[in-house]
């Protein structure tokens, strides 16, 4: 079953920072993650996941009864326990914001 890949505004400015060639490398990603998101290591939870990308994490959330990814942040290791502690802190927003995602999709 395919699963759509949605990115939180947060991530889009992140990527904007890095090469053409890195965001070939995480385009590529995505369509894995379609297909199967569970590629990526598991953090805390099940749902929650990070895929290395050279020295860098992105860090996604999984939604099996929307069927749908949504990638929330991008990192390096310095920042990792931090980033998943924001990201724990905020898994209700971010479900939140996935679903008005797909309210919007569906008018």
């Amino acid at each position: 079953m395919t699963y759509a890949v949605y990115t939180t505004e947060s991530f889009e400015k992140e990527i904007e920072k890095i090469s053409a060639f890195e965001r070939g490398i995480i385009q590529k990603m995505f369509l894995q993650l379609k297909e199967n998101p569970y590629i990526g290591g598991q953090i805390r939870y099940r749902f929650f996941r990070e895929k290395k990308i050279k020295d860098k994490r992105i860090y996604y959330l999984i939604y099996d009864d929307l069927k749908a990814v949504l990638v929330v942040a991008f990192g390096g290791k310095k920042a990792q326990q931090e980033t998943i502690d924001e990201t724990v802190k905020y898994f209700p927003e971010f479900r939140r914001y996935l679903e008005n995602l797909l309210k919007s999709e569906r008018r």
